[in-house]
């Protein structure tokens, strides 16, 4: 199964006083490709805690950035699932920067490792993540 790809453009507010975009923004871009990831599978952050009494927390975010990206540039950041217990999601993302019309290969940015955790949505305490969810995302 391929990597989900979500797109982002680069704007003034995602950059810092160099000009370039601000290391914690990557969390950002990273938090949305994932979010847009569930939501392409049926699994809306509102409606799994809706349905399962559950939902999805960062536990663990490892980030190594490789180049910088700019204003205006176009980025596709990725979310694939590498691996599940019974408790949470370990998922591989990378950003890459969007390739010319002429370059078929997109530049990596940065790529991170992203432990998610099911929580009860009222105690906030672990929880197993019910099977149906589970067989979806698998």
């Amino acid at each position: 199964m391929a990597a989900f790809a979500w797109p982002v453009r680069i704007y003034w507010e995602d950059t810092d006083a160099g000009g370039i975009v601000f290391y914690a923004n990557y969390l950002k871009f990273f938090e949305r490709a994932r979010t847009e990831w569930l939501r392409s599978l049926g699994l809306g952050q509102q409606h799994l805690r809706e349905q399962n009494g559950g939902m999805f927390v960062v536990t663990d975010a490892r980030v190594r950035y490789l180049r910088p990206a700019r204003l205006d540039d176009e980025l596709l950041v990725t979310a694939e699932l590498q691996a599940h217990g019974g408790a949470s999601l370990t998922i591989v993302q990378q950003a890459l920067l969007k390739p010319e019309p002429m370059n078929t290969t997109p530049t990596l940015l940065s790529e991170g490792t992203i432990r998610i955790g099911w929580v009860d949505a009222t105690t906030l305490r672990p929880a197993r993540i019910p099977s149906t969810l589970l067989e979806i995302l698998s």
